[in-house]
């Protein structure tokens, strides 16, 4: 009956059975929608995601790619920043390969043949004057070095390197052209940078003498205060005293002093004035005060013209400037000061040193053996000084050793007490020399002959040559010597006091007159004398040791043993000295 009921319950529930079918339904689908919506929304999440994960990827490449631009950028920036510095700082001499004709290149005389012909003179000079460039200081291409230029491929890091030194650096760069002008003569023009050109004319057969003077034309352009005392350390006077004139008026303030101390060296053994030659060596010291050389060259000069007190006087000035001894002066350029003084043991190393540092040979114009063999004669060590001179030989730019190793000889023979030797050995020096101050390294040393012509027996000789020596103190107190000896001490007085008044710093002429006051029995005026050549020369043996003798004869032996033991510090070799050293040991 239910089941027919139309409306009824049976109904109703099949009604709210095709709802919760149709309401499932709604639900799936919406579940499903949703899921869909939840699928879609996270595939375009992941999709963003990955795009975004690319982005960042190829912003990550594109910042590498451009770090690496960068840095190659950078690397090849620095490393032209490094090529431009280095040739900035380049400052050599610079040899290039010279150009010559096929004609000549068949020969064998290529252009690399040419320019290490150049090169060769250039590094000899660049040799033979550097110990003077670091004395002085000098900064330029050739205390660098000289080079041969390089040949380099086109597309090279050395061809780069060769244009920025071109144009950045400061090397001096040399080149030229090497060609035949007929008849077997070539012509070598050479180019400097900043000298223009020059040409050397002269036969194919000769092209060493053109390498030389090609070289010594661009050094002596380039260094003219080096090229110009070169000059005279090899002897060539003449070309150095044209020099020296032609280059000053143009020349840099640096080259000024050495040129004007050249052009004065080079005077007097081309026969110009010792006066004049003294002017340009304080013309010198007015541009450099501590041009040591010039200071000695003053104080040489002053000796040569008889002003040894002037001599004196530089020399002082000299070791002030320089702040004392030792000091910024070399020890050798005191050889003036210390033969005056008689600082035999300074005088004698500073020889010895300078041999050393040329060769063997010295700097001076007399060979160093015979320079050695003088020192120890006045030491009194006749061993020595005949070892010297058995090793002398000749300075290449210097007169015969012969002239100073005769007088060394006489010297030798004073000592020995063979008066006839010594006037014959010095009668031989002045003949070889035609003047035994010019044969010899001292001024003076033609006073020395007087006494031994005096000794011989000869006055009137020995007055002649008193006459014409010249105003030394040597020849003052050896004339004193004479009179005394003659028998006039009143003059012989006035004339050792005219001694001390032409040198009153020098130590000799108080020596030699506390000797003849000695002789005369007056001990306390000559050990007055003695103390004051002492005060003077205070590392000069002799005036002790005469001093020590004058103490011996007052009876005080204590205090002349101690003159004997100081004497010895500076003549060790003394035969005399270290008998009476040993005979009154106090």
């Amino acid at each position: 009956m239910a089941d027919t009921l139309p409306g009824g319950e049976a109904g109703k529930e099949r009604k709210a059975e095709v709802i919760h079918s149709d309401r499932s339904l709604i639900l799936r689908v919406r579940t499903d929608y949703l899921q869909y919506e939840r699928e879609r929304e996270l595939a375009e999440l992941q999709e963003k995601q990955e795009q975004e994960r690319i982005r960042r990827h190829r912003r990550r490449v594109r910042l590498g790619v451009l770090l690496i631009v960068l840095l190659v950028v950078a690397g090849a920036g620095i490393g032209l920043a490094v090529l431009i510095n280095e040739a900035l700082r380049s400052n050599e001499v610079v040899v290039e390969p010279f150009h010559t004709p096929v004609e000549l290149a068949a020969r064998g005389i290529n252009g690399a043949v040419v320019a290490r012909g150049v090169f060769d003179e250039l590094v000899r000079l660049q040799h033979a004057t550097g110990g003077m460039a670091a004395r002085r200081g000098v900064q330029s291409a050739w205390a660098n070095g000289v080079q041969l230029a390089r040949p380099v491929a086109h597309l090279s890091v050395d061809a780069l390197m060769a244009t920025l030194r071109g144009r950045y650096g400061r090397d001096l760069r040399i080149g030229g052209d090497l060609v035949p002008t007929g008849a077997g003569e070539v012509l070598l023009r050479v180019r400097a940078q900043g000298m223009g050109s020059h040409d050397f004319p002269g036969p194919a057969t000769q092209l060493a003498s053109l390498y030389k003077r090609a070289a010594e034309f661009v050094f002596g352009r380039s260094q003219p205060g080096l090229w110009v005392s070169q000059l005279t350390a090899e002897g060539r006077y003449a070309e150095a005293l044209q020099y020296a004139r032609t280059t000053f008026p143009t020349a840099e303030a640096a080259d000024k002093p050495y040129l004007l101390n050249a052009w004065g060296v080079a005077l007097e053994p081309t026969g110009g004035s010792p006066r004049e030659a003294l002017a340009l060596y304080r013309q010198a010291l007015k541009l450099k005060p501590d041009y040591w050389s010039a200071w000695t060259n003053v104080q040489s000069a002053c000796i040569n013209l008889g002003d040894e007190e002037g001599a004196w006087q530089a020399g002082t000035q000299m070791l002030n400037i320089a702040g004392g001894r030792p000091g910024r002066a070399p020890e050798q350029d005191y050889q003036s000061w210390d033969l005056l003084t008689w600082n035999l043991q300074a005088l004698l190393n500073g020889r010895i040193a300078d041999a050393e540092a040329y060769g063997g040979v010295g700097s001076m114009i007399n060979s160093v053996g015979t320079s050695l063999a003088d020192i120890h004669a006045r030491l009194h060590d006749l061993e020595g000084a005949e070892r010297a001179l058995q090793s002398s030989k000749d300075h290449p730019n210097a007169p015969v050793v012969t002239p100073m190793a005769d007088f060394v000889r006489a010297r030798l023979a004073i000592e020995a007490g063979d008066t006839a030797r010594a006037v014959s050995e010095m009668e031989g020096s002045a003949a070889a020399s035609g003047n035994l101050a010019i044969g010899s390294d001292v001024a003076s040393n033609s006073c020395w002959i007087a006494p031994a012509q005096e000794a011989a027996g000869h006055p009137e000789k020995a007055d002649a040559i008193l006459a014409s020596a010249g105003s030394f103190v040597d020849c003052y107190r050896f004339h004193a010597d004479i009179l005394d000896r003659r028998g006039d001490w009143p003059a012989a007085q006035k004339a050792y006091a005219a001694a001390v008044r032409l040198a009153p710093d020098l130590p000799a002429a108080y020596y030699s007159w506390g000797l003849a006051l000695a002789r005369h029995a007056d001990l306390d005026g000559a050990a007055e004398k003695l103390k004051q050549a002492h005060a003077r020369g205070p590392h000069w043996a002799d005036p002790l040791k005469a001093w020590g003798d004058v103490l011996v004869k007052k009876g005080q032996l204590k205090e002349a043993s101690a003159k004997y033991r100081e004497a010895l510090k500076y003549a060790p070799n003394w035969s005399e000295l270290n008998k009476a050293a040993a005979t009154n040991n106090g």
